[in-house]
């Protein structure tokens, strides 16, 4: 099959196009990929920036749906449509950059009916992420009469699912983005209002004036500190990324003066039963043509060049990858 496959090379590493046989050991049903895509874990993983491949030579693509081409579980039949999301998928495991994939059972997720497999993956890990950073505020207590919420890193994939959701949801969202040229696309999306992200991004006071009813933050490090130190009373932050760092230079004071509740959110080991209800949330939730204006389309050979512009922050929203 065709692949796009990681291997080391000198001190780094190179992705190319090339011809795989697929390993049977992998997993108990076969999926011809249809689509995968790029998330910023791909980005990291194909970069070397983070030693998210635990060995090479390895296809990556942390995502992908496609239709079910052998199976040996009572599960799944030729023809279904499933997806996955995660688990070792461009770890420990050949993953979505491929024609095909072995992979459990219980890796697989049906595709919902309301989406084609395309759609699936315009949504990918990053808006399954972003839907469980909802389900998590929700578990708070958290209705759109609490007050406002605030999705940082707004202009990337978890960002730009996560204000779909929520406005369509009838929360106020405060966007934060470091690319205000784009306020038309997040406001288009349902943001309410615009912040620039370097109001949040260097050290601030462990305690600030009470803003935000909630927030969902793929940003971490100084930006979620300064996020919890904003939440009123009782609120809730779902944090699922790291995008400034990994450190969380901060204090205890928004927990114990002010009860805030910081969710983390797992993405990869999820349990099968959380998946599933985020997939149908997510297709009873989502606008699909706000899923259409965040998404655009590259060809496999395409991903390599995508890692530098999705680490620095230039992509907007969800990137698709055409595998047929």
């Amino acid at each position: 099959m065709r692949a796009l496959l990681t291997e080391a090379e000198g001190d780094g590493l190179v992705s190319r196009i090339k011809d795989v046989a697929l390993d049977p050991a992998e997993g108990d049903v076969t999926v011809r990929i249809e689509w995968s895509t790029v998330n910023y874990k791909d980005a990291l993983a194909l970069s070397f920036k983070s030693r998210i491949m635990q060995k090479l030579p390895l296809i990556g693509g942390i995502d992908f749906a496609g239709v079910v081409a052998q199976s040996e579980s009572p599960a799944y039949k030729v023809g279904d449509r499933v997806l996955v999301n995660g688990w070792g998928l461009s770890q420990t495991h050949n993953g979505g950059y491929a024609e095909e994939a072995r992979v459990p059972a219980s890796w697989l997720v049906p595709v919902p009916e309301t989406f084609s497999t395309r759609d699936a993956m315009a949504i990918g890990t990053a808006g399954y992420t972003a839907m469980l950073s909802v389900l998590a505020l929700e578990r708070s207590g958290m209705t759109p009469g609490s007050g406002d919420v605030l999705v940082t890193g707004a202009n990337g994939g978890v960002g730009s699912i996560a204000i779909a959701l929520l406005a369509g949801l009838g929360y106020r969202v405060i966007a934060s983005t470091g690319r205000l040229e784009q306020a038309d696309y997040l406001t288009g999306l349902g943001a309410a209002e615009i912040l620039d992200r370097t109001t949040l991004s260097a050290p601030g006071k462990p305690l600030g004036k009470e803003r935000w009813a909630g927030a969902v933050d793929s940003i971490g490090s100084h930006t979620l500190v300064n996020v919890l130190a904003g939440i009123r009373y009782g609120g809730a932050v779902a944090a699922c990324g790291l995008a400034q760092g990994l450190d969380l230079p901060g204090s205890v004071l928004p927990f114990i003066l002010r009860g805030v509740t910081l969710h983390g959110i797992d993405s990869v080991n999820a349990p099968q039963a959380q998946r599933l209800v985020a997939w149908q949330r997510l297709a009873h939730d989502l606008d699909p043509d706000k899923l259409r204006a965040t998404t655009s389309e590259i060809a496999l050979a395409d991903v390599p060049g995508m890692v530098g512009d999705l680490l620095a922050g230039k992509v907007r929203g969800r990137t698709v990858v055409r595998i047929g």
